[in-house]
């Protein structure tokens, strides 16, 4: 049997309302995260879609992180785009070799059942 572990996230985005505290100014943010920018251009990885009960709702792989992530957001044909509000977190790992990067999506998708990933899924 061969042992798959996902590694662990180098970034945790978390959605917020821009807003604050009263008084404060509000927080910048690209797509409701304020740390979008933190995630590197010029890496490869894998990301995971969350929504606010910690269940996975989508997993991708990218050679480039911050752009694939961004198409998500603003593509009219991305497999998340009628449940973008649904999205409250965004884990991100970034992993160089493309095989791994590959196996790691497929062990994410099956293992914990993402919800709107339809290729590569073997439960039902």
């Amino acid at each position: 049997m061969i042992n798959i572990r996902i590694p662990a996230p180098d970034y945790v985005l978390k959605r917020n309302d821009g807003g604050g505290t009263p008084g404060e100014p509000a927080i910048s943010s690209k797509y409701g995260f304020s740390d979008y920018m933190n995630i590197p251009r010029d890496k490869g990885g894998i990301f995971m879609f969350y929504n606010l009960n910690d269940e996975l709702l989508f997993v991708g792989k990218a050679r480039k992180l911050r752009q694939r992530i961004r198409k998500h957001f603003e593509d009219t044909v991305s497999p998340v785009k009628d449940h973008r509000d649904e999205i409250a977190e965004i884990a991100v790992c970034c992993i160089e070799d493309p095989m791994e990067r590959e196996i790691y999506e497929t062990y994410a998708i099956n293992k914990d059942q993402a919800k709107y990933n339809v290729d590569k899924v073997f439960f039902n």
